[in-house]
């Protein structure tokens, strides 16, 4: 079975909103320059979480408007920071190891 056709066009996107205007989502443009890889990376989780393989091109084209609005609204409520997407993000929150004991002995 082909790819469907919505999810061709997707990968041809080459920014955030093109996925948008494809899906036919409203969004606030101040937002998304804040979030947008947050905001796609999230609805490729939401659209990796599922099988679409079977579904019809419609079909497929309304789960992935839904994709796109929930990641949408996740950083409306959220920030990218809070939401940590990716490693850097990940990484900054990570506790800071213990610091070394030195043996007081040791020191001269």
């Amino acid at each position: 079975m082909s790819e469907p056709a919505v999810l061709e066009q997707l990968k041809k996107a080459s920014c955030a909103e093109e996925f948008f205007a494809l899906l036919g989502v409203e969004y606030d443009p101040k937002v998304v320059n804040v979030a947008r890889l947050h905001i796609l990376r999230r609805m490729g989780q939401y659209l990796f979480s599922e099988d679409l393989a079977e579904l019809d091109d419609a079909v497929v084209t309304e789960r992935c408007k839904d994709f796109l609005e929930r990641a949408y609204q996740d950083f409306l409520k959220s920030t990218p920071i809070d939401e940590r997407l990716f490693k850097v993000h990940k990484d900054a929150v990570k506790p800071a190891a213990p610091p070394s004991l030195v043996q007081l002995n040791v020191l001269k």
